[in-house]
């Protein structure tokens, strides 16, 4: 049995009058903990901030601005990541987030000190900005990431761009991102792309139905990796915080011993409190 998710979350907000707020966030973590058998947890976010009408400040163990980016609609991804951010880095320990929410535009924006932790796995310098718009229905999204490594001499580049559109009958979205580093002994000069297609058809009031495909194509390392899925959510009406959830997948990866991936089947159940 695997956990997808396992999480406690805590939030609380403070109105300090003239529309001026505080705020605070704590995130504990438990499915590595759960699927090996150990005690013990895992703080994944830790903020205070303060928001004035549209605009907020937060500051602390969180996500950067580009977590927002993404239209991935699989339960569980296997041989690609979600996106390119999502390979790079989309979350610190020592962040400074700002958040802009509009009528129709909303603008994050994010610093990650230059910090080296091998135990978080969190190595560099990260500056992020995400926009994303609501224009007739049409969502559109734009992120960009610059990444300093502290071992390394040059910096990686990330962009991405989205678009989304409800249909009524269904919501179709696709997204595409790109990264690209060099450094001279180090690293071979790459040009790693990634695109996403999905579309969500909900089939009843309870039940939304999703299908997509994903391609991660990487110059460097030679690799052209295309993975597709297909998912089922069931929300129960009596209580929607109730769910259940099946889904399969199947990629073209090939392994180093010559197998190809085999057709993958997950079937699940998620609650929330």
């Amino acid at each position: 049995m695997e956990y997808d998710d396992l999480e406690l979350k805590n939030f609380i907000s403070y109105d300090l009058g003239n529309d001026l707020a505080a705020f605070g966030r704590l995130d504990f973590g438990f499915k590595d903990a759960a699927e090996d058998d150990e005690n013990g947890s895992n703080l994944e976010e830790a903020f205070v901030g303060l928001k004035y009408g549209v605009a907020s400040v937060s500051f602390g163990k969180q996500n950067f601005a580009t977590d927002e980016f993404g239209i991935e609609e699989a339960i569980e991804v296997e041989t690609i990541d979600e996106d390119r951010f999502d390979d790079t880095g989309t979350d610190g320990d020592d962040t400074i987030r700002v958040d802009v929410e509009l009528d129709k535009v909303y603008f994050a924006a994010s610093h990650e000190m230059d910090a080296s932790d091998d135990d978080d796995g969190i190595d560099g310098e990260f500056y992020d900005l995400f926009v994303a718009t609501d224009l007739a229905g049409l969502e559109l999204a734009a992120a960009y990431q610059v990444w300093n490594p502290v071992d390394l001499d040059d910096s990686v580049g990330t962009w991405g761009l989205s678009a989304s559109y409800d249909f009524g009958f269904m919501n179709l979205a696709a997204d595409y991102s790109v990264s690209d580093w060099s450094d001279v002994g180090t690293w071979e000069e790459e040009d790693m792309t990634q695109y996403n297609v999905a579309a969500v058809f909900p089939v009843a009031s309870t039940t939304d139905v999703a299908l997509g495909m994903g391609n991660k194509d990487s110059d460097a390392w030679e690799e052209d990796i295309t993975e597709w899925y297909a998912n089922v959510t069931y929300k129960f009406p009596a209580q929607k915080n109730v769910s259940v959830f099946a889904e399969i997948a199947q990629s073209d990866e090939e392994y180093d011993d010559g197998d190809d991936a085999e057709l993958g089947f997950l079937a699940g159940m998620r609650v929330k409190f």
